[in-house]
């Protein structure tokens, strides 16, 4: 019995180093004249790719610095005079202003933007409040009208508007919010998501830009985070946040007069708005779409970095996902659906439809992720495996290096971070480049919205340490992870 059980393990041995022998030898038969040359022209391909986001990056850093050194603000590019009461028809020379915030279930945040809309310094007769309240939850519904009732008897003109679907979501609830008689009185619209909380003096400081300047359609003004320190998530997200906002906001607004509408804490002109075609529903980004349909209508975009609204970031991986899904699906679909129609159109410069095109789509919305993931996460741990594929220096090294410090830069604070920065914006890289695929494609869950959660004074938690390793998340009660640890506990493995 024993001869015959040894006997069928020297089979099984042979057998497996057979198959291991034949696998060894299609793998040499098809490496040199298959495999090799693939991995090289996807090589080549991602350093290409890696070219373009390299050179885009640096001129924008050129011109940044420029705009620095030559001390360009927007007061200064663009007539600027601060609003005052006419002595003989006191507050009438005061613009109408509608103030639009929509809202889904913000049991955390609603008195927040609401109080800070509501305390907004312009005359009383001269705004209206608008809370969008698409609430599904009838408690938090309620308490949202009590609110809007309780500033109301205050003597702010504020209302309350509920509809009976949520069609198009946030564009959708926007565009039922203008239907209302009482909007046609009004000459620019302010929006502002649930947890923005605008400074009292916002109007006084963006509307002058459009009563002096008539070809002005959009006046966006920059994001402050409350909750940054949070977690070393939030400190992440702020790094790039910050270059968004420090670089390529201030260098579109500076060069071409465009940049993308990020949905809140800005100031459309009515006017720009209805030329424009209004909010439309069909991407994930309505507020994107609605820019660059404005702006293929000639109408001009200001950037005022100096004006900073208070928001909140993501504090859990699992909201941050399905954010970050939304802002890379969106753009490239969006990308698809306007490619052409950018290209034909007449009313704006070759050199402005250019800068659309190329720089902010292909290579901001559609070659950054691309490239992240497939060039550092998977071409190149391969060439590793296959030493014969060759990979210059300066692919591999000088390039992501110019990047990475040219982002860096615009939040000194967390530079020594900046490791921590680069991994995990690799680790996005994924879940960016699966939504920018889904996007182009139109398959799968190209239009899904999920809001963003907002857990309200996040910026109250913070660790005594300079960079918090833990959030306000709870904490599993057998000790946490060092993974978790770092990215705001559990809700990171969501």
């Amino acid at each position: 019995m024993g001869r015959v059980e040894l006997k069928t393990l020297v089979l099984q041995s042979i057998t497996v180093n057979g198959i291991l022998e034949q696998i060894v030898m299609f793998w040499n038969l098809i490496k040199a004249p298959f495999i090799v040359p693939t991995l090289q022209v996807m090589v080549n391909i991602c350093l290409v790719m890696s070219v373009m986001l390299f050179l885009e990056r640096v001129c924008m850093g050129i011109v940044k610095l420029f705009i620095k050194l030559l001390g360009r603000k927007p007061e200064k590019n663009y007539k600027w005079e601060a609003m005052q009461e006419d002595v003989e028809y006191g507050t009438s020379n005061y613009p109408m202003v509608l103030v639009q915030i929509p809202m889904y279930n913000e049991k955390e945040v609603y008195q927040l933007s609401i109080g800070a809309a509501c305390g907004l310094s312009w005359p009383s007769d001269r705004i209206i409040v608008q809370v969008l309240d698409d609430s599904t939850d009838l408690a938090i519904k309620e308490l949202v009208e009590v609110e809007c009732i309780k500033w109301a008897s205050k003597g702010i003109n504020i209302k309350y508007e509920i509809r009976h679907n949520r069609n198009g979501y946030k564009a959708g609830a926007l565009k039922e919010g203008l239907k209302h008689s009482y909007v046609s009185q009004c000459d620019f619209v302010a929006i502002f998501d649930a947890d923005f909380q605008p400074e009292p003096d916002f109007l006084c400081r963006t509307i002058p830009f459009f009563v002096h300047n008539p070809d002005i359609g959009l006046v966006q003004a920059r994001w402050k985070f409350a909750n940054a320190d949070e977690c070393l998530m939030t400190r992440m997200q702020e790094m790039s946040l910050n270059y968004h906002f420090s670089v390529e906001q201030e260098v579109g607004s500076q060069t071409c007069a465009f940049f993308g509408f990020n949905g809140t804490a800005g100031v459309w002109r009515f006017k720009a708005l209805n030329e424009a075609g209004g909010w439309k529903d069909r991407t994930t980004v309505e507020d994107m779409d609605l820019a660059v349909r404005a702006s293929l209508q000639g109408w001009k975009f200001v950037f005022v970095g100096d004006i900073k609204v208070i928001s909140e970031l993501p504090s859990t991986f699992k909201a941050f996902r399905y954010q970050q899904h939304r802002w890379s699906c969106g753009p490239s679909n969006l990308f698809k659906k306007m490619a052409i129609e950018i290209a034909m159109n007449k009313k704006v410069s070759f050199w402005k439809k250019l800068y659309v095109l190329y720089s902010f789509f292909l290579v901001r919305k559609v070659v950054a992720h691309v490239v992240t993931f497939t060039f550092y996460c998977l071409v190149l741990p391969l060439t590793v495996l296959i030493p014969q594929v060759e990979v210059p220096l300066w692919g591999i090294v000088y390039i992501p290096s110019v990047i990475t410090i040219l982002n860096a830069v615009e939040t000194l604070r967390s530079l020594h971070l900046v490791v921590f920065w680069v991994v995990f914006e690799n680790v996005m890289a994924m879940h960016r480049t699966k939504a920018t695929i889904i996007g182009l494609l139109e398959i799968g869950n190209v239009n899904e919205w999920v809001v963003t959660e907002k857990l309200g004074d996040a910026s109250k938690t913070k660790a005594s340490s300079d960079v918090p390793v833990l959030c306000s998340a709870p904490v599993k009660k057998s000790g946490p992870t060092i993974w978790e640890s770092y990215f705001c506990g559990p809700e990171f493995m969501g």
